[in-house]
């Protein structure tokens, strides 16, 4: 299974990104040094598809297939993308607040310790539907990683296409986001631009 290893802070100083989107509460003292040069049309589609591959985990080819699925479907584009990314399993859980970064909420997924609609799903790029509810595993519920994580993510604004609860450790999926609900700073259409060449 491909990984990507690249130091965090690292790459969100490279793509202009505020660490506090991927859930990391870091921050970085260097300044990025560009030699005065100036971004081709080309360059800035290329960091916006950059930025969203890295905050979604997302490697290229499964990239791609999201962005062809999301221009099968009726609408614009890039919304569309948008939701597909945003319905991933893995950042169903980050966003309900049962892990503290998208990493730690793929690795939990990848750990069979989350049940969607009764069943156990370990496929972290697996698209939630409306209606779905995800919890956290019977058995798992006592584990203390959860209540760390709870503690920690308590004061995390949830979404309201979402509801949490909390104390019994369960989230549903109230509705699929639209645009508007999503608080990912990517412009998609210069993604859209970028693959329609």
């Amino acid at each position: 299974m491909a990984v990507n290893r690249t130091p965090i802070l690292k790459r969100c100083r490279s793509l202009g990104l505020d660490p506090v989107y991927l859930g990391v509460d870091k921050k970085s003292n260097r300044q990025l040094k560009r030699s005065g040069k100036k971004t081709s049309e080309y360059g800035l589609q290329l960091r916006e598809k950059q930025k969203a591959k890295f905050i979604y985990g997302v490697l290229e080819k499964p990239f791609r297939n999201y962005y062809n699925i999301a221009d099968k479907k009726k609408g614009m584009t890039g919304e569309n993308l948008m939701t597909i990314l945003e319905s991933r399993l893995d950042n169903v859980v980050f966003r309900m607040g049962f892990a503290r970064t998208r990493r730690e909420a793929r690795q939990v997924v990848d750990h069979k310790m989350f049940l969607v609609n009764g069943k156990p799903v370990n496929i972290p790029s697996y698209l939630v539907k409306a209606g779905d509810v995800i919890e956290v595993r019977e058995n798992k519920k006592g584990l203390q990683r959860f209540k760390d994580i709870v503690e920690v993510t308590n004061g995390r604004l949830v979404p309201e296409w979402i509801d949490v609860d909390l104390e019994k450790l369960q989230g549903t999926v109230k509705e699929l986001p639209n645009r508007d609900q999503i608080d990912v700073p990517v412009d998609e259409m210069l993604i859209v631009e970028l693959y329609s060449k």
